[in-house]
């Protein structure tokens, strides 16, 4: 009978972690050139067609004559989320985005160029951010349309955060590195979604020369993918692994429960 009650607890506890796996969320999103940080969360305006001046209310700085891409901004992409979620990359992130007029090289990866050269001021709510140029970045928002003071800017220079970070909490309309999702060490980075937050933005910052006001959308070519966990912990084992393991050591408990 003791062997029994073993083998029957143990395959609860396998069915109730299948279920726990089974149940993480996962997404895979694209993120294009266009996909502007700063408007994440606006929907109380209207982008103006690419080659019209855009200079009333929020705005973005658009270049002063036609480019050959004529890109529109476009609001980035959002998925739901709860405060204390854990977010993190399943796969690193891949693409490539130009940020120059012309279409084709030179390519930033998601990471970005360099490990610094980016420094653009915060916009209606949504803050600054410091650190390398062009990466693919997220800010985390309520349901609330972003207004007002924006939170302190986060540094991801060498000099602030950096970007081997292992864990991160940004503030509600805090935008933050996210790049490929793994250090340099090939370590999963991790970020807590902050108490209050409904909605996980992915975007782009960018500006003239990355420096001072956010813009310079209007000719980038090109797109950022992701494969994203909420809540999947990497600690977990596969369900096929907890399955034939579970398996096993019920039989083995079975049969032991056969020889006494």
């Amino acid at each position: 009978m003791f062997h029994k009650n073993i083998a029957q607890s143990l395959l609860f506890i396998i069915l109730s972690g299948l279920s726990f796996v089974s149940t993480a969320t996962i997404l895979n999103v694209e993120i294009d050139g266009s996909d502007a940080i700063f408007l994440a969360g606006r929907t109380d305006l209207v982008i103006p067609d690419a080659a019209d001046p855009w200079n009333t209310g929020t705005h973005l700085i658009r270049h002063s004559s036609a480019t050959p891409e004529e890109i529109k901004e476009t609001l980035p992409p959002w998925v739901d989320v709860s405060g204390g979620d854990i977010i993190r990359a399943l796969d690193p992130a891949v693409g490539g985005i130009s940020f120059y007029n012309g279409y084709g090289d030179p390519f930033f990866g998601p990471s970005g160029n360099g490990l610094s050269g980016s420094n653009l001021s915060s916009l209606d709510g949504i803050s600054g951010y410091i650190g390398p140029q062009g990466p693919l970045a997220g800010v985390f928002l309520d349901d609330n349309i972003p207004l007002g003071a924006a939170p302190g800017t986060l540094d991801f220079t060498l000099a602030g955060l950096g970007i081997d970070f292992l864990m991160l909490t940004p503030e509600l309309g805090q935008v933050f590195y996210i790049g490929d999702g793994i250090t340099s060490g090939g370590d999963f980075q991790q970020f807590t979604t902050p108490t209050g937050a409904t909605r996980l933005f992915l975007g782009i910052p960018d500006g003239f020369g990355f420096v001072g006001a956010p813009g310079a959308y209007d000719d980038n070519d090109g797109s950022y993918r992701i494969t994203i966990g909420i809540n999947e912990i990497p600690t977990i084992p596969e369900p096929h692994t907890l399955a034939l393991l579970g398996l096993g050591l019920i039989g083995l408990f079975i049969a032991r429960n056969k020889s006494h």
